[in-house]
């Protein structure tokens, strides 16, 4: 099992998220994910992880990999609703990463609220994004 992705861009703010199981086998597509952000935008990025199902060791691993990442580009790193079933541990030398209840409350650290119409932002996803999240987008595989 693996992972779907959107990564939306609005104003200066990047929203990665994320929906299925980060297992192991879904952590070299994760990092693929993380590739394209660091490839596009500017300013920090919220990992939405709403529609994640759960996460192992290795996906926890690679999501402060991914701050790592970032961080190395000059961006932070966010999380918003993390799963139900653990908590994010970072090891010592990871940069901070804010964890927010849900994407409302992460956009609104930002001074943000909903979505902004489409005319004012950029969207990228694989294929299998949930289809009730779908929107006019460029897919990607």
């Amino acid at each position: 099992m693996t992972i779907d992705w959107r990564y939306t861009i609005e104003q200066d703010l990047g929203i990665l998220s994320v929906a299925g199981y980060l297992g192991p086998e879904a952590v070299r597509r994760f990092g693929g994910a993380v590739g394209w952000v660091v490839a596009r935008g500017t300013g920090p990025v919220v990992l939405d992880l709403t529609e994640l199902r759960s996460w192992s060791a290795e996906g926890q691993l690679a999501i402060t990999e991914a701050a790592r990442r970032l961080a190395d580009a000059g961006r932070s790193l966010e999380l918003a609703a993390i799963p139900a079933d653990g908590s994010l541990v970072p090891a010592g030398d990871c940069p901070d990463i804010p964890v927010h209840c849900d994407l409302a409350a992460a956009l609104a650290a930002h001074g943000r609220g909903p979505s902004a119409p489409e005319e004012e932002r950029q969207e990228w996803r694989t294929y299998g994004w949930p289809a009730r999240h779908r929107t006019t987008s460029i897919s990607t595989p």
